[in-house]
């Protein structure tokens, strides 16, 4: 099944079947001269080895390192951004700079055909400077926030993980869809919410009434939701033999959805406490 995942859907390879898909099936292939097959042979000769980097293919264990070392640099970045504000005077506004680079850089991350770790790793730290900052806004209003946000991404990743691997939850063509429709207008919906609350015009997020409880809740769901394609794309890259590199593209995806769901259930957390 084709990925439908931003991240993962940029590069070709995670759509392929694994090494049969690397030559086109004898009966499509034009016909060839005599002595094409001995050209060929002597070409294959004449190419430098692949070095084993290049051989090695795509681990389970290759997808968790990769994935661990952008968060070492995303919590480095969280802590940059929460001592900022909390002890070096650092205002809200000011980091939201960060985040906007890192929009920018995420983009690039994804819709590049080339893997970029080193993009990736400035995403990482840009993003974690806005994560921190942020977290430190709530954290100042209410007491705890931050660890009870921390295990509710825990346990909201936890149970996605449970019931991807035990089939209660697994991606299709429809769910990948039905999936996709909701985080685009979820997305429509957000910029539509940050440009009324600039214009002074309203925030849903504001208030703490059910409207605001129902769209923060939907923005968890969608984001948790949104964990089993990164479960299902990271296994099809494993079974299909892709190059180790693509575990940079996959532990990319995995942290960019956790760092959703994070911001979703900081928010979600704060609205229900201020309800108390």
């Amino acid at each position: 099944m084709e990925s439908k995942n931003p991240v993962f859907a940029r590069s070709g390879e995670w759509k392929r079947g694994g090494y049969a898909t690397f030559d086109a099936p004898s009966s499509a292939q034009p016909p060839r001269p005599a002595d094409a097959s001995a050209r060929t042979l002597e070409d294959w000769y004449a190419k430098p080895s692949a070095t084993p980097s290049q051989s090695r293919r795509m681990t389970l264990d290759d997808v968790v390192v990769r994935t661990a070392s952008l968060f070492v640099v995303l919590l480095a970045g969280a802590a940059g951004g929460y001592l900022g504000v909390t002890r070096g005077g650092m205002g809200f506004g000011i980091v939201l700079v960060p985040a906007l680079v890192a929009m920018v850089l995420g983009l690039w991350a994804q819709m590049s055909r080339k893997v970029r770790p080193g993009v990736m790793f400035a995403y990482a730290a840009l993003e974690g400077v806005f994560v921190g900052g942020i977290s430190a806004f709530y954290a100042s209003l209410y007491d705890g926030i931050i660890g009870q946000a921390v295990l509710g991404t825990l346990a909201a990743f936890t149970g996605m993980l449970l019931a991807y691997k035990t089939g209660v939850i697994r991606n299709s063509p429809r769910f990948t869809k039905v999936l996709l429709i909701a985080g685009i207008g979820y997305g429509v919906f957000a910029l539509a919410n940050l440009v009324a609350s600039l214009a002074g015009w309203g925030n849903v997020y504001a208030g703490n009434g059910f409207l605001a409880v129902v769209v923060s809740a939907f923005g968890v769901v969608l984001a948790s939701l949104f964990l089993v394609l990164d479960f299902d794309h990271i296994e099809q890259g494993i079974r299909n033999g892709l190059p180790v590199r693509e575990s940079w593209r996959a532990g990319f995806g995995l942290m960019v959805t956790l760092v959703w769901l994070y911001l979703e259930i900081l928010r979600l957390v704060a609205i229900l406490r201020g309800n108390d």
